[in-house]
């Protein structure tokens, strides 16, 4: 794994310090040469002005022209050199013989250094490595009332003693330039933490990528994306927004753009000024409906909010196809709901035929067929696609007062497909006609749904019970039953369904459109209970249902609707 690169602050940090370092060090060195070269140009003046003043002494003069110069000359020396703080004042003749120095072995030897402009008239100093070690040091003539060089004064400082005099400077100097580094990185450091707080502690190459990402994504989500800082400016938006929100085209670098004169509605603009959270809001412009999402965008470690980022989508074509949807969906619900009362009438029929009843069997089925194909019947189909049943028939309609079918063998048929049927799954269905009149003043069709559906769920509801494999511990208990009995009382038909299954959780969820125990097919399921109890209302009658664990019974009572069968 590579090294994580550093990071714009620290490397700023690391810049910025070696920086102050580096000149630190320069600006030291050149105060300290410079401190230095001033005292050795004071040094050299105080030691011209030495040897000047002793040279134009008269007693000097006297005394260097006299028999024994040293006798006079060198305590004068010596006591004038701890009043002016000079290291030396060397008195000799002209040929460089000595007549004082401070080590008085040194007396009669020549003097080191030059001498030349000195003999030539001319006072002029230097920096020489004399006896006493290198030295600044000023040389002059002495003269007689002639003009003649009869002497020369060398006065001077060691460079040891400049150097200790540069101590207590260049103390100065490093504490100062140690107070500036100190300060420097202490700045630099705040700096740099800054930094590395707006820049999350990426380098310029992490930087480059998260730009360079960053701009890809913003510009292909198909959704818009717009950036309010605290303001209430827009900042920052991809070409989506600048669609939805009619905005100009983005650019590199974007000019913020007050939200007071965005072109949009002022619901939408209210909330892109607060800075509130949003969840899923419409809003509608002109041309489209837009769903808006707002989050608050914080720093990593800030707990201020910054601004606010802003989702839109545009759901104009979504609703279109939401309706459409809708209406198919309708559609398929009510062709669903025909499909599953056909079976049932289907089973009478077939139930009819097996039972030498043809002519009814005919007459039930041409009924079906020509109330589909009624006109009349198409407001009767447009109710059934909004309640999934068929409208309630009308004097006028096929099979109502012109029929003369009996529901009698209607119902007797149908039963004896069911039982056929409940055969197939193991279950043993017990029917009671005996109290069923021929004619009852209710639609067969009724008949034929009610009890189709309630027979179809009171066989689903034991065949549950006892299991898919149609044994185990319940069969050694109970056999699946379901008893029916279907009867006239009083110009209505009763029916009465009941089972030994397990019963029913939750009884009125069971009425709802939809609802089944079973897994729904491609044909759909839950609609059984559902077509009962609005084919009950529809007619006025009533419906009932006792519950528990050992089974369930279900009562319905058809009225009449002044047509007979």
């Amino acid at each position: 794994m590579a090294p994580r690169r550093w990071s714009i602050a620290r490397r700023l940090f690391a810049l910025q310090l070696l920086f102050v370092v580096v000149g630190v060090a320069v600006g030291g060195l050149w105060s300290w040469r410079s401190a230095r070269a001033d005292l050795e140009s004071t040094a050299a003046e105080k030691s011209t002005a030495v040897a000047v003043s002793v040279a134009r002494n008269p007693f000097v003069v006297d005394q260097v022209t006299g028999p024994d110069p040293s006798r006079e000359l060198e305590p004068y020396a010596l006591d004038l050199m701890r009043r002016t703080h000079t290291d030396f004042i060397t008195i000799m003749a002209p040929d460089r013989t000595r007549f004082t120095h401070p080590d008085r072995s040194e007396i009669g030897r020549p003097f080191l250094g030059t001498t030349a402009p000195a003999l030539a008239g001319r006072t002029f100093s230097e920096t020489y490595a004399g006896t006493l070690g290198p030295s600044v040091r000023a040389v002059t003539p002495i003269t007689d009332d002639d003009g003649r060089v009869v002497g020369l004064v060398a006065a001077g400082v060691t460079v040891a003693n400049i150097s200790d005099a540069l101590v207590p400077r260049l103390v100065g100097v490093v504490g100062l330039a140690a107070a500036i580094v100190a300060v420097s990185a202490l700045f630099t450091w705040l700096l740099s933490r800054y930094l590395d707080r707006v820049t999350a502690g990426r380098g310029p190459e992490e930087l480059a990528r998260v730009f360079a990402s960053y701009s890809g994504v913003l510009h292909s989500v198909h959704e818009g994306l717009v950036v309010v800082d605290r303001t209430g400016a827009v900042v920052l938006h991809n070409d989506r927004a600048a669609e939805l929100l009619h905005l100009s085209a983005p650019a590199d670098h974007q000019e913020p753009i007050p939200v007071d004169v965005l072109d949009v509605p002022e619901g939408l603009r209210a909330l892109l000024r607060s800075g509130d959270r949003a969840v899923d809001e419409v809003h509608e412009t002109a041309d489209r409906v837009l769903i808006v999402n707002q989050e608050l965008a914080f720093a990593r470690t800030s707990t201020k909010p910054l601004g606010t980022v802003t989702t839109i989508r545009d759901q104009t074509e979504l609703l279109h196809l939401s309706g459409e949807l809708a209406a198919t969906r309708t559609l398929t619900d009510a062709l669903r709901s025909q499909t599953h009362e056909f079976a049932n009438r289907m089973h009478a029929v077939v139930a009819l035929m097996e039972l030498g009843r043809v002519d009814e069997a005919i007459r039930f089925a041409s009924d079906e067929i020509d109330r589909a194909a009624d006109p009349t019947a198409v407001g009767s189909r447009a109710t059934e696609v909004a309640d999934a049943e068929a409208a309630a028939p009308r004097a006028g309609d096929p099979g109502s007062a012109g029929t003369t079918g009996s529901p009698r063998e209607v119902v007797v048929a149908l039963l004896r497909g069911k039982q056929a049927q409940a055969r197939e799954h193991g279950v043993d269905l017990v029917v009671d006609t005996a109290r069923l009149a021929d004619h009852v003043p209710v639609d067969q069709r009724d008949v034929v749904t009610v009890l189709g559906n309630l027979v179809d769920n009171a066989v689903d509801a034991v065949t549950e019970a006892r299991g898919p494999g149609g044994g185990g511990e319940r069969d050694t208990v109970r056999l699946p039953l379901v008893r029916v009995t279907v009867e006239s009382t009083d110009g209505r038909i009763r029916v009465v369904v009941s089972d030994n299954g397990s019963g029913i959780v939750d009884v009125e969820s069971a009425y709802r459109r939809g609802w089944s125990t079973k897994t729904a097919g491609p044909e759909g399921r839950g609609l059984g209970l559902y077509l009962v109890r609005s084919t009950v209302a529809r007619t006025g009658g009533s419906v009932g249902v006792d519950t528990g664990p050992d089974g369930t019974t279900f009562t319905v009572e058809l009225e009449t609707r002044g047509a007979h069968v």
